[in-house]
């Protein structure tokens, strides 16, 4: 895929014109996506060793504040779902990104904050 191509087929090498403009939109979308996912994914890459998913978690945790979120609340907020929250979790913990604790209402329930 050419950064600069002149349009949307060719930059994704394209012979046959799109069915709709509908269709060559969502194209245009996913590549703009992917662009800019690639250049934050380097940014972070290169300032502290955080993948978006890592960095997804701990704007997530943020904005919670000082009360935490349960796991599964914070799949529901994520922008890129990705399986394997706990492993996730486990990393950034690890990292001393996150703490995590059993909720005191309900000890089935891991609430996770973000670390100072």
């Amino acid at each position: 895929m050419s950064r600069n191509a002149p349009t949307v087929a060719a930059a994704i090498q394209q012979t046959k014109p799109f069915a709709s403009k509908r269709q060559e939109g969502t194209i245009a979308l996913f590549l703009t996506a992917e662009a800019v996912r690639w250049r934050f994914a380097r940014l972070l890459a290169s300032r502290g060793e955080l993948t978006v998913q890592q960095y997804n978690v701990l704007r997530i945790l943020r904005g919670a504040g000082a009360v935490g979120l349960p796991t599964l609340s914070i799949v529901e907020r994520m922008i890129e779902h990705t399986p394997g929250i706990t492993r996730l979790i486990d990393r950034l913990e690890s990292k001393g990104l996150v703490t995590r604790s059993r909720a005191a209402e309900d000890r089935r329930q891991v609430l996770c904050r973000i670390s100072a």
